[in-house]
C-alpha cells in the first residue's frame, strides 16, 4: 500500500468543497470526454452524405440495449466503489480490496452474458423497440459490432469508479481521454475513409473501448493504486456480493429504467410520429447527455467524500457536502434550462442539417427540457442515498421517477395533447417536478436523522 497516496486521499481531512472539487473536476471532464463515445458516433452519422436520418434513426433504437449495458456495469462499479470508500474511511483496506476483486468478477461474468443474449435476441429486441423495415438494417449492423466489445464496456465503465472513489480523479479522466481521442481519430476514418458508415462507427467504439479497459485494469494492478486488483480477492464471497447489488441496484434501476423510458417513448412516437419523431428522441436524448454531464461530475464527485465522512462518522462534513453539491447543481441547471429554451436550433443542428428534422425537433426540445432543474434535485438526493449505503431509499426514488411517472404518462399524455407526440415530450418535466421534489425532501429528512 502507498501510504502518502492514501493520507493524501483522506477525505475527513482539509476542505469538503476542496475535497469535492479535487474528484469533481476531473470526473466532469471525464464525463465530458466519455460522452464523446456516444456523442460522436451520432454527430458523423448526422452528417453522412446518404441516408443520415435513417441511420441517426436506427443508432437511437439501439440506445435502450446500450443503456441495459451500462446498467450493468453502475450495478457492480457504482454498487462497489461507495462499498470501498465506506471501508477506506474505517480503515480496513483488505475488505476494500475484497469489495473491488468481488465487483470485477461479476462484470466479467455479467458482460459475457450480456454480448450473448444480445447476439441471439437483437433483431426481435430492436423490432419491438420500434424499428421499421427502413431503419431496422441500420441498427442491426451497429448493434452487432457494438455488442461484440461490451466487455470493454463493463471494465473500462465498472472499474473505473473504484479509481475514482480512491481520489485519482485525474487518472480516472485520463481512463475516459484515452478511449475518447481514439474514438474521435478512428470514426471519421471508418466511416468517411473506408466508407463503412454506421458500421464503421461501431467498430471505431468497440477499438476505443478496449483501450480505455486495458488502461484501467494495468492502473490498479499496479503500484500506483491505493487498493491493488489482485487474484485472491476475485474469490467470490456472497456477502459483500449482496451488499455490492443492493448498493448498486439504485444506479441499476435508474439505467435499466431510462432504457424502459427509451424504448417506451420511441414505440410510442413510432405510433404518433414515424421514424422522423424517433430521429428527434435521439438527438434530445444526446443533447440532454450533454447538458446533464457536469450535474454527473458534481454528484460523481461528492459521493467519495460523503461515504468516507460517513464511515469516519464526520457528520457535519456530510451536510457540507450535500450543500454545496445541491447548490451547484441546481445553479448549473437553471442556466441550462435558460439556454436550450433561447438557443434550441443551435444544439439540434449539433447533430443533423436537415431543415425539417431541426424544424421538427425545436418545439419538442422546448417541451422536454420545460423546468429542467428539478432534475437536480433527483440526482443530489440519490447520489446522496448511494454514498450513505441507503439502498433500500435510492432504489425505490429510482423506480418512482421512471418506472412509476415518466412510462405511465407516456402511454396516457398522447391522448390528451394535440398533437399526441408531445404527450410523450412532456412526461419528462412533468417527472422531474414530482420524482426530484420527492427525492430531495426525503434525502433531507433521512440525512437529518442520521447525524441526529
Amino acid at each position: 500500500m502507498n501510504s502518502d497516496i492514501a493520507q493524501k486521499n483522506d477525505f475527513s481531512k482539509g476542505s469538503v468543497v476542496g475535497g469535492i472539487l479535487s474528484l469533481a473536476i476531473p470526473m466532469t471532464l471525464a464525463q465530458l470526454i466519455n460522452i464523446l463515445y456516444n456523442i460522436i458516433d451520432r454527430m458523423y452519422i448526422g452528417h453522412l452524405p446518404q441516408n443520415a436520418t435513417l441511420s441517426l434513426t436506427g443508432l437511437g433504437l439501439c440506445l435502450p440495449i446500450i443503456t441495459i449495458v451500462i446498467a450493468f456495469a453502475n450495478l457492480f462499479g457504482m454498487g462497489g466503489a461507495p462499498l470501498c470508500s465506506i471501508a477506506r474511511g474505517r480503515g480496513h483496506l483488505a475488505e476494500a480490496e475484497a469489495v473491488m476483486g468481488n465487483s470485477f468478477f461479476l462484470l466479467l461474468l455479467s458482460g459475457s452474458i450480456l454480448t450473448v443474449a444480445g447476439l441471439l435476441l437483437k433483431r426481435p429486441l430492436l423490432t419491438l423497440f420500434g424499428a421499421s423495415d427502413a431503419t431496422l438494417p441500420f441498427a442491426d449492423q451497429y448493434l452487432t459490432i457494438y455488442l461484440c466489445g461490451s466487455l470493454f464496456v463493463m471494465i473500462g465503465l465498472g472499474m473505473n469508479s473504484f479509481i475514482n472513489s480512491q481520489g485519482f480523479g485525474k487518472t480516472g479522466m485520463l481512463t475516459v481521454l484515452i478511449g475518447a481521442v481514439l474514438n474521435l481519430l478512428l470514426d471519421p476514418l471508418f466511416i468517411f475513409v473506408l466508407h463503412l458508415g454506421i458500421r464503421g462507427a461501431a467498430i471505431a467504439t468497440v477499438l476505443s473501448q478496449a483501450a480505455s479497459a486495458l488502461w484501467t485494469f494495468r492502473f490498479l494492478t499496479g503500484r500506483r493504486t491505493i487498493l491493488r486488483l489482485r487474484l485472491s480477492s476475485l474469490r467470490l464471497r456472497m456477502d459483500l456480493v449482496r451488499q455490492i447489488v443492493s448498493l448498486g441496484m439504485s444506479g441499476f434501476i435508474m439505467a435499466v429504467t431510462n432504457s424502459a423510458v427509451q424504448i417506451v417513448c420511441n414505440a410510442t412516437l413510432s405510433r404518433y410520429g414515424g421514424d422522423l419523431y424517433v430521429g428527434v428522441m435521439t438527438i434530445l436524448n444526446s443533447v440532454r447527455e450533454i447538458v446533464t454531464m457536469p450535474v454527473s461530475g458534481i454528484t460523481n464527485g461528492a459521493q467519495p467524500v460523503i461515504g468516507f465522512n460517513y464511515g469516519a462518522s464526520q457528520y457535519d462534513r456530510i451536510k457540507k457536502a450535500i450543500a454545496f453539491m445541491a447548490s451547484v447543481c441546481i445553479g448549473y441547471t437553471a442556466l441550462v434550462w435558460g439556454a436550450l429554451h433561447l438557443f434550441p436550433a443551435f444544439f439540434i443542428r449539433l447533430f443533423s442539417d436537415e431543415t425539417l428534422l431541426i424544424e421538427t425537433a425545436i418545439p419538442s426540445l422546448r417541451l422536454y427540457f420545460f423546468g429542467f432543474f428539478f432534475m437536480s434535485l433527483q440526482f443530489s438526493g440519490q447520489s446522496t442515498f448511494t454514498a450513505l449505503g441507503k439502498a433500500k431509499h435510492a432504489i425505490f426514488f429510482s423506480l418512482l421517477r421512471k418506472a412509476f411517472i415518466v412510462v405511465p404518462l407516456t402511454l396516457l399524455l398522447p391522448y390528451f395533447f394535440t398533437p399526441p407526440v408531445n404527450g410523450v415530450f412532456a412526461a419528462e418535466p412533468i417527472s422531474n417536478l414530482i420524482g426530484g421534489t420527492a427525492c430531495f425532501v426525503t434525502m433531507l429528512l433521512v440525512v437529518r436523522r442520521e447525524i441526529r
